[in-house]
């Protein structure tokens, strides 16, 4: 399916982070006038990395948080550079920057702002304003015709803007408001709780019992760092049939513990595992991972948030009855709602959650959407570097990164024109970035 050109449209996209700035590149593109509105003072989302996380609530139960960005000090890319890239502008290695295939967040972000300089994005971006409502002005419309009603506030003089757009982009990302699990004792436990998207040094852990909830990639990486400082760390996890590497590791360090599920937590620090065991901690980290949350988006229960399932939206991204004029885009006529019943039913079927519902990771869903707008399909090259780094990150959790034997996947994707098509890239003045 590929939407037909319209006339040019003045389009608000929210968020500068990596898909807030490729969208905003695009439209203008096709014609468009674009105004890209930014609450932090730079572009990338959550590759902004934000050391201070004071005045953040621990558990982050504010729908409004005061930090966006979960990304904590040391954090590294989990997919090789190579991979990483926008179609047309590769992630190329810079002198005097980091030359790892896995990078450091910072990397990324220069990355981010290197594509904005290139392709000269900055001067559609208002930064330090933050989105406080988006809703239909004229709800009931046909969608082709609706326009939308975005009001902002500019952080530093509090001034409050309110404009009409014929099109708006929602791209603020869903890494920042925590999903919480439900423990029986959580809301008295005496002692420290806190959610990974504040966590950012292991500094603070140093000598402490830490119980870490969640078997995600976010929980195997924290605890990995924790162990070198904390006296012992604790990992909950759903299941108890892990993978090789994070089996390999726990083997090799006498204070780290692999855990059920928590039953209990008691006032006086005691936890409660499902299978009858028991510790005293100081701190408890929930890396149980992110909730879809747009507080200022209006749409009259049109788009809703059913246990983290963002919908009714067409591949993942529009909202049928208000399509094209609002999209969600980052979040993985009737013939669009025939599509996502089909995919909601297909996924019941195979006993998926609902809140699994966007955690799309084959790569036959970027080829489907390709079709879609006439794209074309990933390269073997790409998908091959990425099960490889995901298969090796399986069997050598903390080497992963910086031992590897895809060197023949690797020579076979860097002779790609994909990686000679932007010679110029490579000389960019870096003093200018």
């Amino acid at each position: 399916m590929v939407f037909e050109t319209y006339q040019s449209k003045n389009v608000c996209v929210i968020g500068a982070g990596p898909s807030g700035v490729v969208a905003a590149r695009e439209l203008r593109k096709e014609g468009h006038k674009v105004v890209v509105l930014e609450q932090n003072h730079d572009i990338g989302g959550q590759w902004l990395y934000d050391p201070n996380v004071e005045g953040e609530d621990p558990l982050g139960r504010n729908p409004f948080l005061k930090v966006h960005s979960s990304i904590y000090e040391s954090l590294r890319l989990m997919s090789p550079r190579e991979v990483m890239g926008f179609t047309d502008f590769p992630f190329l290695t810079k002198k005097g920057r980091d030359l790892r295939r896995f990078p450091s967040h910072r990397e990324l972000f220069l990355y981010l702002s290197d594509f904005c300089q290139w392709f000269g994005l900055r001067d559609m971006i208002r930064f330090n304003t933050r989105v406080e409502y988006v809703g239909p002005l004229n709800y009931g419309a046909c969608s082709n015709d609706l326009r939308w009603v975005v009001r902002s506030k500019e952080k530093k003089s509090g001034e409050v803007v309110e404009q009409v757009y014929e099109a708006v982009v929602v791209a603020t990302g869903h890494y920042s408001l925590p999903r919480l699990p439900c423990i029986k004792g959580m809301d008295t436990w005496k002692r420290k709780q806190m959610h990974s998207h504040i966590y950012r040094t292991p500094e603070p852990f140093s000598q402490e019992i830490v119980v870490i909830v969640g078997n995600s990639y976010s929980g195997q990486e924290i605890s990995i760092e924790l162990v070198k400082v904390a006296k012992e760390v604790h990992l909950s996890s759903k299941s108890l049939d892990i993978t090789e590497g994070l089996s390999k590791f726990i083997s090799k360090h006498e204070n780290y513990h692999l855990h059920p599920q928590i039953e209990t937590l008691q006032e006086d620090g005691h936890v409660i595992f499902t299978d009858g065991s028991s510790i005293v901690a100081d701190t408890i980290l929930y890396c149980t991972g992110y909730s879809y949350s747009f507080p200022f988006l209006d749409t009259k229960g049109t788009v809703v948030v059913d246990d983290n399932r963002v919908g009714p939206l067409y591949e993942h991204t529009f909202p049928p009855s208000l399509a094209p004029s609002l999209s969600l885009i980052g979040i993985p006529r009737k013939e669009m709602m025939k599509s996502i019943e089909e995919f909601y039913h297909s996924r019941e079927v195979d006993g998926i959650p609902k809140h699994y519902t966007h955690d799309i990771g084959d790569f036959d869903y970027c080829d489907k959407y390709g079709d879609n707008v006439g794209f074309p399909k990933l390269e073997s090259w790409r998908k091959d570097l990425c099960l490889s780094a995901v298969f090796n990150s399986f069997v050598n959790l903390d080497t992963f990164r910086d031992s590897w034997d895809d060197d023949e996947l690797l020579q076979e994707a860097l002779q790609s024109p994909y990686f000679t098509q932007l010679e110029g890239v490579q000389q960019l003045d870096e003093d200018s970035l």
